[in-house]
């Protein structure tokens, strides 16, 4: 397991389960996994906000799909 997974599969149960949560991370895999909503910021700003297939899949800023294109192979 890697590190921080065992806090990583806590949160996915509770998002499972129906909790609300605000989590910021750098986890693309489990903010795309868990979330109904993304916004993606950059030095401090919100640049973009959707759903997570939006966000993910049809970046609109260079800036998010950049950032992306780093955590992801797959944004679809």
């Amino acid at each position: 397991m890697r590190p921080g997974g065992a806090l990583l599969n806590v949160m996915h149960d509770l998002a499972q389960s129906g909790m609300t949560m605000v989590v910021v991370t750098h986890e693309m895999a489990f903010a795309k996994g868990v979330s109904d909503r993304a916004i993606f910021m950059d030095d401090g700003v919100i640049l973009e906000e959707g759903s997570p297939r939006q966000l993910f899949s049809h970046p609109v800023h260079d800036r998010t799909r950049a950032f992306l294109s780093r955590y992801l192979d797959d944004r679809a």
